[in-house]
């Protein structure tokens, strides 16, 4: 295979078979995004804000606590902002409100004086708060990404592309770029200087990559030149947290959203108040965005202390559930906070759905992870009689309950599990690249590859399969000892290559392996080279 070939193979193999779509996806063009106004309720939306601005009443953007909700509170924040909106934000505590509209809320901000509240990255199914509103004169416009009920809560608007009656040709935007596709409406209405949008695309890149919604179609457009923006961003919080996290601006791409950032600014809502992030975000004075950076940089080591503590307690409740299919533990002394990152570690290490939980007295709060075909969000479906809130989408959700029903709820998800027909849910080595030797493996090759990037889900980072590789200077590295660093060889070259998590199961193959990686590069002391990043690792086929 010559590389000039690879990409154009690549394409082929995830779907993208003719040249012009080929093109497209290579060289994503701003003009290809959709018409704000093909999504329900939009024009209603952009009418009552237009008369919001121009009768200078207060409104109030409704944010959530991750970094998808947030960067969609800065987003409105800045883009109505400059459209003279009288405009403020409220963001719920996590502890004490928990996911969502609740109707305490809705009180206060009408006491306050709010005359219209959009919220953003939530809102679908909260029809008791917006009962509420709709019963007492506040009026609301709610955007949203996330899986509606059958019967759509009282609204002025309803804009989410998931509605079965839109004519919009994207489901999968994320609050952030539900967000941005109201902005743009009014735009379109005169607003708003054509092109003062696009200085919105970091913050639509941020809370894209970080909700990990799909990088194809529209999403893959927002974020390519989100990238771009994001490269020169005037945004203080932000250049900020770079310095902290010792990372160059002109260098970031989504690997530093997902691993870098974005823990860092998701760490205040785990573990105080969102609104520290949405700080960061919305600063203005250099001195108060350092300050506020390194906060949030401790803050995170925090969490990730706190995270291994919890794992490994969970380990060992998990043996008492090792038979069930979907793991649903809890427990007092584990933050709500911060269980949905060990549900994500547990499912990875047993490829099973999991749900962790924090016991707190009467109510049990918690987040949940799945893979595969098992839909989470419709298991907690068939467990509502027991769930007090639940929402989220296929692979992620979060639910509440009384901590009396999780022994029910754990006997009804795993029942629930059982009577359908799921496959087998561990996840098997994707091949984009078949290998017989290394002797492809130089920097004009991962160049090349680097032309399908951004990369996140729906569009992972091409992975290469090199069998009966030969496992050399193999050795265990990490304070647990769970990754490993060796060299990969095919007799006659060498690959440095590392694999995190992956000692257990290289000790277990010996000197010889079928072996998944991805071509990467790694820098030390100011030089960079070639290097395998190893995803998987099996013994060889006969």
């Amino acid at each position: 295979m010559k590389i000039a070939s690879l990409v154009a193979d690549i394409l082929v193999q995830r779907g993208i078979t003719d040249a012009a779509a080929q093109a497209r996806f290579l060289q994503p063009a701003y003009t290809d995004l959709h018409d704000p106004f093909l999504l329900a309720d939009m024009a209603t939306a952009v009418e009552r804000i237009q008369q919001a601005i121009e009768k200078e009443e207060s409104i109030v953007v409704y944010g959530d606590y991750d970094i998808d909700g947030l960067t969609a509170t800065t987003l409105l924040l800045d883009g109505l902002g400059a459209m003279g909106a009288k405009i403020s934000a409220y963001i719920p505590d996590r502890f004490e409100e928990g996911y969502g509209i609740n109707t305490a809320a809705l009180k206060k901000l009408q006491r306050q004086g709010a005359d219209l509240i959009i919220t953003v990255d939530c809102g679908s199914t909260s029809h008791a708060p917006l009962e509420w509103a709709a019963a007492h004169n506040l009026e609301v416009i709610v955007t949203d990404h996330h899986t509606l009920t059958d019967t759509l809560p009282p609204a002025v608007a309803m804009i989410n592309p998931k509605r079965a009656d839109n004519r919009y040709p994207f489901t999968d935007l994320a609050g952030v770029g539900v967000a941005f596709k109201l902005v743009q409406g009014l735009q379109q209405r005169g607003l708003l200087p054509e092109g003062r949008e696009k200085w919105l695309l970091d913050l639509v890149a941020l809370g894209t990559v970080c909700d990990v919604v799909g990088l194809v179609g529209e999403n893959r457009i927002l974020v390519s030149y989100g990238l771009k923006v994001f490269a020169q961003t005037p945004r203080m919080g932000l250049q900020a947290l770079l310095a902290v996290a010792g990372v160059e601006r002109d260098r970031v791409d989504t690997y530093h959203f997902g691993f870098v950032l974005g823990p860092r600014m998701n760490a205040a809502g785990r573990l105080e108040h969102a609104k520290l992030a949405l700080s960061l975000l919305m600063a203005t004075d250099k001195g108060e965005a350092r300050e506020i950076a390194e906060r949030l940089d401790r803050l995170n080591a925090e969490r990730r202390r706190q995270q291994d503590e919890i794992m490994a307690l969970a380990l060992v409740e998990a043996e008492k559930y090792r038979d069930d299919p979907v793991l649903v533990l809890s427990h007092p002394d584990w933050n709500h906070g911060i269980v949905g990152i060990v549900a994500a570690k547990l499912m990875e290490r047993f490829a099973k759905p999991t749900i962790v939980m924090q016991e707190m007295g009467e109510e049990t709060k918690g987040s949940a992870r799945s893979l595969g075909s098992f839909s989470v969000v419709e298991g907690m479906r068939s467990a509502d009689k027991l769930l007090l809130k639940y929402g989220g989408h296929h692979v992620a959700a979060g639910c509440s309950l009384k901590t009396t029903d999780v022994a029910a709820f754990r006997q009804q998800l795993n029942d629930f599990f059982r009577a359908g027909e799921y496959g087998d849910l561990r996840p098997q080595p994707r091949t984009d690249v078949s290998l017989s030797d290394l002797s492809m493996m130089s920097e004009s090759m991962r160049q090349e590859l680097e032309q399908l990037a951004p990369f996140g889900m729906g569009n992972p980072k091409p992975q290469l399969h090199l069998p009966a590789a030969r496992l050399l200077r193999v050795q265990t590295v990490g304070s647990d000892r769970r990754h490993v660093k060796l060299q990969l060889s095919d007799g006659e070259r060498y690959l440095d290559g590392i694999g995190f998590g992956l000692a257990e199961a290289v000790g277990e193959i010996g000197e010889q392996a079928d072996v998944w990686f991805e071509l990467d590069e790694n820098e030390f002391r100011g030089q960079r080279n070639l290097q395998a990043l190893i995803k998987a690792v099996q013994s060889c086929k006969d």
